[in-house]
């Protein structure tokens, strides 16, 4: 350990950086440890001052260029949060899997600063190269800036790099010599420029199209992981480091409204709660909130969304994992965007040995034969049994024998472990945990899969924690198939608005 703390020094010194620690607030927990892009050091220092004076929670930075800070990192293997200036960067910092979970903070472009009313008329590549022109690049193999820069440029850079006056290793540096009158003009990104007095960008063509994001990432070394979020979504806060960073010119990427604690409000289908009450508390303590979960039949929990309307009601979800996709319709102005995470096989569910012989949804019409079934008003399961048989023209018969309309597949099951049932309709999920008792009989190949969708509110406070919620849920796909779910996750979001339905699923 001690070899990587002198190897950390070691890379520090040579970059010119070292840790810059905000004076310790008294009781103060564990310090912060974030590495920071040195284009971004002001907002970002400022910001972590009023952090610090305002949670009592010390924030130690180390400034560089984002390629050095990524060597400190991969030696050291230690500190809590990593501010990349570029995607690149990120993306680096991913392959070396010393990330985890992101926080968007800027957005920047590339451009030419020049020294205030462009004295030297320097607009296009073509007059940097001119003779006298004193032209300072950041090193490509530092600062995110000159890797991004060379890569649009290409052969253009060659040749710029050729005749460079001055080439460093952070964004911060050269335009220091810019604004010193050293050189004539630099390349950086445009938020670097109000930071410096007397600066003004142009904007070359070869660039102006290009845009990356500055990303703050919470470390996999972190031992402090909740306070290394809490930080991260105080970053983004509009309210709190947004506002930092717009102050100082700046393009913020808006987070969520700032909360010390979030509670993030849950609606799903109880179908789903085997596979995720574990793996929401899991999230819940990483992330240092609270979790307010209902747990229902889908068909309640849209009539709730629709009683309360008003998406600013504090009960009304943030985040909602429904049954089925053909519940999703229904909320689709609230939840404009699903993802498809899961399916779930619809099934007969019998004593074992199948008594009865039940072979078909036709033999549940059977005269005197007692039959489970979910409430189609209430639930997704019993929505879907009711399309079912009726498509099938069998919903006015079996539903004569139909002696419980409960609002979830569990209750029907437990009827049926009494005795007062003799078959039921469920998820194989609600009979896998007593295979000793139940058998499944398979209803027809396209009609028994329900497929559950996972939806963001597109309104929610909280938004960017369902985001992340989202993210964590995928990274633990193996709850979900060992609660018996097929896993979907891996698919691309689709347009609620575009979801397609076919006849029979649809709801007058």
């Amino acid at each position: 350990m001690m070899k990587k703390i002198l190897a950390v020094l070691c890379l520090a010194a040579l970059a010119g950086g070292a840790w810059v620690a905000l004076r310790p607030a008294k009781g103060s927990a564990t310090p912060l440890m974030v590495f920071c892009a040195a284009g971004i050091k002001q907002p970002v220092e400022e910001i972590a001052a009023a952090y610090q004076k305002e949670t009592g929670i010390e924030v130690r930075l180390q400034y560089g260029g984002t390629g050095t800070l990524l060597s400190q990192i991969k030696v050291a293997h230690q500190g809590d949060l990593f501010i990349a200036a570029d995607d690149g960067a990120l993306a680096d910092a991913k392959k070396m899997g010393v990330t985890r979970e992101e926080f968007q903070i800027v957005r920047q472009k590339p451009v030419l600063a020049v020294a205030a009313g462009n004295p030297r008329k320097l607009g296009s590549l073509a007059a940097l190269k001119q003779e006298g022109i004193k032209l300072a690049l950041p090193n490509p193999e530092a600062a995110s800036i000159g890797r991004v820069a060379k890569k649009l440029l290409g052969a253009e850079w060659d040749a710029l790099a050729a005749k460079a006056a001055v080439m460093k290793p952070t964004v911060t540096e050269i335009a220091a010599d810019l604004s010193l009158g050293a050189v004539d003009a630099a390349i950086v990104w445009d938020s670097t420029v109000p930071q410096f007095k007397g600066l003004e960008k142009v904007e070359l063509p070869e660039l102006a199209k290009h845009a990356e994001f500055a990303t703050a990432a919470v470390l996999d070394s972190s031992k402090q992981p909740s306070e290394a979020l809490k930080f991260g979504r105080y970053l983004t806060a509009p309210d709190k480091g947004g506002a930092a960073f717009n102050k100082q010119g700046f393009t913020s990427v808006p987070g969520d409204a700032w909360v010390a604690r979030p509670d993030l409000v849950l609606y799903s289908g109880s179908v789903n709660r085997t596979a995720i009450e574990g793996v929401l508390q899991q999230f819940a303590t990483r992330e240092g909130i609270s979790i307010s979960t209902v747990f229902n039949g889908c068909g309640i929990l849209c009539a709730a969304m629709k009683t309360m309307e008003d998406s600013a009601n504090p009960k009304y979800p943030d985040v909602y994992y429904a049954c089925d996709i053909c519940f999703v319709p229904p909320v689709a102005h609230r939840f404009p965007e699903a993802v498809m995470l899961t399916e779930a096989e619809i099934v007969i569910a019998v004593p074992k040995g199948n008594p009865n012989n039940i072979q078909t949804l036709g033999d549940l019409a059977r005269p005197g034969l007692r039959v489970g079934l979910c409430n189609a008003e209430q639930s997704t399961l019993g929505f879907l049994t009711q399309s079912i048989l009726k498509s099938m023209n069998l919903l006015e018969s079996v539903s004569k024998n139909a002696s419980s309309q409960v609002p979830t597949g569990d209750f029907l099951v437990n009827q049926m472990r009494t005795g007062s049932l003799d078959a039921v309709v469920v998820y194989r999920i609600n009979i896998m945990a007593k295979p000793d008792e139940f058998e499944a009989i398979p209803l027809p190949a396209d009609k028994s899969k329900a497929v559950q969708p996972f939806a963001v509110r597109e309104d929610s406070a909280h938004k960017q924690l369902g985001r992340r919620l989202l993210a964590f849920l995928r990274e633990h796909r193996d709850s979900f198939e060992k609660a018996g779910f097929a896993w979907r996750g891996e698919t691309t979001p689709v347009k609620s608005a575009d979801i397609v339905l076919p006849d029979w699923l649809k709801q007058k």
